[in-house]
């Protein structure tokens, strides 16, 4: 993942690209079994919760709402579809996905000013806007990608044990 950009936004991209190796980090060595069980009564599994931030986080607010891109804004879908991975799709496909996507974001970002404004606004969504620059969504995907690390290690102790950066 590309880590800079002379934007001005640099350093939040620094703090996302941590945030989204903490997402990859504590998946590390679960197998696909492991990594499609649901640890909590709502039903979600880990692969799920990462296709989600491929999709529903990087995709959406980078390339749709930040870049505008139409072929992108064409392709969403609404609901919670993003947290539903087939039961074909190789583990390992959506994680390198991902990967892929904050890749595509990145791009996003170290091509445009922070202070941009926003290409495009999902008003059947969420109705007024926001959130109204590059920074705005900077700010709100490193929240929201922190939060879901955050159900990640809990998902993770849950199914082996296993916490993120502790010695055991």
């Amino acid at each position: 993942m590309t880590v800079g950009g002379d934007s001005g936004t640099g350093a939040l991209l620094r703090v996302l690209d941590g945030q989204r190796r903490h997402v990859l980090g504590i998946l590390d060595g679960l197998d696909d079994k492991a990594l499609r069980r649901p640890v909590l009564p709502s039903g979600w599994h880990c692969l799920g919760l990462v296709q989600h931030l491929t999709l529903d986080v990087e995709r959406f607010w980078f390339r749709a709402v930040a870049a505008g891109n139409e072929e992108v804004i064409r392709g969403l879908t609404s609901g919670d579809e993003a947290w539903q991975v087939a039961p074909d799709v190789p583990a390992v496909d959506v994680l390198d996905r991902y990967r892929q996507e904050a890749e595509l974001a990145d791009a996003v970002v170290t091509t445009t000013p922070g202070d941009t404004a926003l290409a495009w606004w999902p008003h059947d969504l969420f109705g007024e806007p926001h959130l109204h620059t590059l920074r705005d969504v900077l700010l709100h995907v490193i929240t929201e990608t922190a939060c879901h690390a955050g159900h990640l290690d809990a998902a993770r102790e849950l199914l082996d044990g296993r916490r993120w950066l502790v010695l055991t």
